[in-house]
């Protein structure tokens, strides 16, 4: 493989992918200079927490705001890293092969002499551009950040979160990219995308310590969690090498489907 479909779509997503850094790494150090203001107020902000539902608490991981990690991974990885990346990725997979076949623009592509498996490989690492360059600059920001306020974090454990959630977040893609070469119009497999992440979360967290948790398996953000990782140094290694065992069966389907499909 010579890898120029890769590399011409990956141009193409770069812009796209610093606007979303720098977007998000100035939320970050919003997050991370927020903190010194609440750990100086007093209040017992973790008394309060405590009169959430267990559910809650469980669901949306929000368990301490008396330390840094627990802000952080409340505030920030919680809810922007894993659900709202999650959905990103999600909505940028559904675009990739029906806004091609939408657009006549695959027909190009696959008129020259190129198998349809090689266009479906390079096309999916393209879509890893925004995923590679937020793992590489967040933690930097994130860290910088709490060491500069005077409350650093293990760096050790910030980048687990990081390396831990990479899986999740190619299950993410991978539920975009099997919707999208299923139907033929990007927006219909942009919100698909979307919301089945979106719908698999609320199964997981309206699910999270009830009778009826086990509903939440089948859910991805159930395997992921920066709490138990920053507050309380727990890495749980198998939860991830179970996602990226889901990515990679995701992935698959997807090449499968795409070189059965007619077009």
């Amino acid at each position: 493989m010579r890898f120029e479909t890769t590399r011409y779509e990956a141009r193409q997503r770069v812009r796209g992918a610093v606007a979303l850094t720098v977007l998000l790494s100035l939320f970050s150090l919003l997050i991370v200079y927020l903190y010194p203001s609440i750990a100086e107020a007093g209040a017992d902000f973790d008394a309060l927490l405590e009169a959430y539902p267990e559910s809650v608490r469980e669901g949306f991981g929000v368990e301490s705001f008396s330390t840094i990690e627990g802000f952080v991974a409340g505030e920030l990885y919680q809810f922007i890293w894993v659900l709202l990346l999650g959905l990103y990725m999600a909505y940028a997979a559904g675009g990739t092969f029906a806004g091609d076949i939408e657009s006549k623009r695959l027909y190009l592509v696959l008129a020259a002499p190129v198998s349809r498996t090689q266009v479906a490989v390079e096309k999916t690492l393209a879509l890893l551009t925004p995923l590679v360059l937020l793992n590489l600059l967040i933690p930097l920001v994130v860290f910088g950040g709490t060491v500069a306020i005077g409350y650093p974090v293990d760096p050790r454990y910030l980048l687990a979160v990081h390396l831990l959630s990479v899986p999740y977040h190619l299950v993410c893609l991978g539920i975009g990219q099997v919707l999208s070469v299923t139907v033929d119009r990007a927006s219909t497999a942009q919100l698909g995308g979307i919301a089945t992440v979106f719908l698999l979360f609320l199964l997981d967290s309206v699910t999270a310590g009830t009778d009826t948790e086990w509903l939440g398996d089948v859910s991805p953000t159930r395997y992921i969690d920066p709490t138990e990782i920053l507050l309380r140094e727990t890495l749980a290694v198998g939860d991830a090498l179970l996602l990226l065992s889901a990515a990679l069966f995701l992935l698959f389907l997807s090449v499968v489907r795409f070189r059965s499909r007619d077009l």
